[in-house]
């Protein structure tokens, strides 16, 4: 390692051991242990710009092991990428664009939002794949324009993470070439040797997936960690994976190859031993001298040289293909909203009783050919979720044209792909399983939520209607885990008109994902229905009286129970409305004057009707009020004795309604 290349991998570590020295407060150990990684494949191998962080074709970057944040920084401000020094020294505190872990969107230059040791490498998984897609629509011959790698690095922690076995799986299947997986392999974990619950040979496992596995022993030598990438590059048949031997708080005589390095400041003495170690020329905290900066910046330089001649092979692409530039804009543009909403042949009506889960895989095959960059599929249920798209192919090995994705029994790592997919652009995707399984989905469905990205859930199999499956596959509190969730809109349609609505919902959402909570067994068509539940909760059918002797409350399945049990009040002489909720998150980002239309606070007398956990609904149906919902498990029998034995009966709702006067 020359010296110049040196003093630029110490500044990595200086500015990441001050930044949690004086936020008092991070993960020292992994910045320090593989500084000289980050470094050589930033500074050599990696395409980017640091003035166009967006650019379509660069290479991203993904720290799966995101408590080592202090690194990313580093390297952003190092580059040029706009974090200041000032950036740094707000290392971990309110508003800065510094947090503990890296937050897509939050700040410029990262690529996900990582933490959850794993997730990273589920999402550079689902990146890699979004990447052959693109590749295999757009690239013509002589016209690369889709042509980049995705980085992800993580350590033992993420490689422990069943996620990572999951995902990794998938990606060997697929054949993935342009995923290089760097192992920062440094033997230690928080409660100290990875011996005492990691003994297996990592290499062999990956090497079982279908990937390259390479070994460099020495974490420090640039040279052999350069010659690794580029040997990766090289095998476009199979996903790489190099590991990378490392001492976890290289440079801090104290702390050097201990379980301390890893999630606590060094302390002021050992930083300042630190910085003797390595040779720094100054104690003074985020010091770094004008040269390595000079160097970063000719660097950065050189890096963005790959952008300027990527601008001039799309500029020919375009002349050359005209028509596929039209296509490349469709793809890369989310005005879809006032086309589908002006399109009669997408608002049709149904007549016939038909499963919710029925209704949308119709309108996943009307969605298909209005937007070509739908792409998604189901963790081995497609045939059970209805979410193939007719006529375009499976996405395989053999054909990353195909829109048609097979997960395989891997809902945790399906949750990521889609994340990985929705961040690398140019896809929409969808992902699907049963609803009870949601359970696998959520912690990734979370990370969803908190960067924003418009995923789309289909979550079939819905309540007790599963039936025979039993009270394993029934889901009871899923439902109200979703509501919960901060950024999550979840739909839960009656109908088709309804299904319809959540899906245009769905694929015009910009900042948020969307779950769709859909039947197994048919439900009627209902007339009230329609456009109205694009605000989440509305009145499909109204009380004679200005003020309702009660309101019925339901969604999904119950809608019609609560339409006809309101036939039944009626001839008692009780005058009720219906209202259907489709998405309590939609209704309660109305207005409140909207909201006191559709449930006014003089009615008091209100019954829920849900067959799932009544958590949730206490906002609507108040003190006075009441609820049929499951209060238990489930059990195994057809679906209609469920229902029936479980309380989801007109008698039962209109019993229900009366011990409220």
């Amino acid at each position: 390692m020359n010296n110049v290349d040196q003093k630029a991998v110490n500044a990595i570590r200086v500015l990441s051991a001050d930044a949690i020295q004086k936020a008092n407060s991070g993960h020292p150990g992994l910045p320090l242990g593989a500084a000289p990684m980050a470094y050589e494949l930033w500074a050599h191998h990696m395409k980017h710009n640091p003035a166009d962080p967006n650019w379509v074709n660069r290479d991203r970057f993904i720290l799966s092991g995101g408590h080592g944040s202090a690194l990313l920084y580093s390297l952003l401000h190092l580059f040029g990428y706009g974090l200041t020094k000032e950036d740094l020294m707000n290392f971990r505190q309110m508003g800065s664009k510094t947090p503990g872990h890296p937050e897509y969107g939050h700040t410029i230059g990262v690529e996900a939002t990582t933490g959850p040791l794993g997730a990273g490498m589920g999402m550079a998984v689902g990146m890699a794949m979004a990447e052959a897609h693109l590749a295999a629509v757009f690239n013509k011959e002589g016209y690369p324009v889709v042509d980049h790698y995705t980085f992800a690095l993580g350590g033992d922690g993420c490689m422990m993470e069943g996620i990572s076995s999951e995902a990794f799986s998938l990606a060997g299947t697929l054949g993935l070439g342009k995923l290089i997986v760097l192992y920062d392999s440094n033997r230690i974990s928080i409660e100290g040797s990875t011996n005492i619950a990691f003994t297996e040979n990592v290499q062999k496992r990956m090497e079982a997936f279908g990937f390259q596995t390479l070994d460099v022993p020495d974490g420090n030598d640039l040279v052999a960690i350069g010659a690794a990438i580029e040997q990766a590059k090289l095998d476009t048949t199979r996903p790489s994976f190099i590991t990378i031997h490392t001492e976890i708080g290289y440079g801090c005589p104290a702390k050097q190859g201990k379980a301390s390095a890893h999630g606590e400041p060094l302390g002021v003495e050992n930083v300042a031993a630190m910085k003797e170690n390595l040779g720094w020329e100054s104690q003074e905290a985020f010091y770094v001298p004008d040269d390595v900066y000079k160097h970063y910046e000719e660097l950065a330089k050189e890096r963005a040289a790959s952008e300027n001649t990527w601008n001039l092979l799309f500029e020919d692409y375009c002349k050359a293909f005209p028509e596929m530039k039209e296509l490349w804009d469709r793809y890369h543009n989310d005005a879809i909203a006032e086309e589908l909403w002006e399109d009669e042949s997408y608002w049709t009506k149904e007549e016939k009783a038909q499963a919710t889960r029925a209704l949308s895989g119709m309108m996943i095959n009307r969605l298909k050919d209005k937007i070509p960059a739908l792409m998604g599929g189901s963790a081995d249920l497609a045939p059970s979720n209805k979410t193939e798209m007719k006529g375009e192919g499976d996405f395989s090995k053999e054909n990353y044209a195909g829109r048609n994705l097979h997960f395989g029994v891997r809902e945790l790592a399906m949750g990521a792909i889609a994340n990985g997919l929705a961040l690398h652009g140019g896809v929409k995707p969808f992902v699907a399983t049963f609803f009870v399984f949601s359970d696998y989905v959520k912690p990734m469905a979370r990370l969803a939520a908190l960067m924003k990205l418009p995923v789309t859930y289909v979550m079939t199999h819905d309540s007790i209607g599963v039936g025979e499956d039993g009270p394993t596959h029934e889901p009871i509190e899923q439902l109200a885990m979703l509501r919960a969730m901060p950024n999550m809109n979840v739909f839960r349609p009656a109908d088709a008109a309804e299904t319809e609505a959540a899906w245009y919902f769905a694929v015009t959402a910009k900042n948020a994902p969307t779950t769709l909570v859909l039947t197994r067994q048919n439900l009627p068509q209902l007339e009230g229905t329609g456009k109205g539940a694009l605000k989440g909760g509305y009145v499909i059918e109204d009380s004679a009286k200005e003020v309702p002797d009660a309101i019925l409350i339901a969604s999904g399945s119950e809608v019609s129970l609560a339409v006809e049990a309101r036939k039944v009040l009626l001839e008692k002489g009780v005058d009720v409305r219906v209202v259907s909720m489709p998405s309590m998150d939609v209704f309660e980002a109305q207005s409140d004057e909207y909201k006191e239309e559709v449930l006014p606070k003089a009615v008091r007398r209100r019954v829920a009707i849900e067959a799932l956990s009544d958590f949730g609904w206490g906002r609507y149906v108040g003190l006075d009020g009441a609820y049929v919902t499951m209060h238990g498990f489930g059990a195994s029998a057809p679906a209609a004795q469920l229902f029936e034995h479980f309380g989801f009966t007109v008698d039962h709702v209109v019993e229900t309604v009366e011990k409220l006067f």
